[in-house]
């Protein structure tokens, strides 16, 4: 069976962290941001732990 490659998209937008955990960057950040206020705007650039439910796909996508 030949090697499984990783995803490129996947590994732009997941990182690994202590725990086997992934973190990701929240959505609605990267563009029209004149409309969205500052609170918003601020709450967007926090990131987030990814479920566990998705750990495991995304762990497959990235071949760890």
């Amino acid at each position: 069976m030949p090697k499984l490659k990783t995803r490129k998209a996947a590994k732009k937008r997941y990182k690994l962290i202590a725990g086997k955990r992934f973190v990701r960057r929240k959505a609605f950040k990267g563009h029209l941001l004149e409309k969205k206020s500052a609170k918003q705007k601020r709450n967007l650039a926090n990131t987030i732990i990814v479920s566990k439910s998705d750990t495991k796909a995304i762990r497959k996508m990235l071949v760890c």
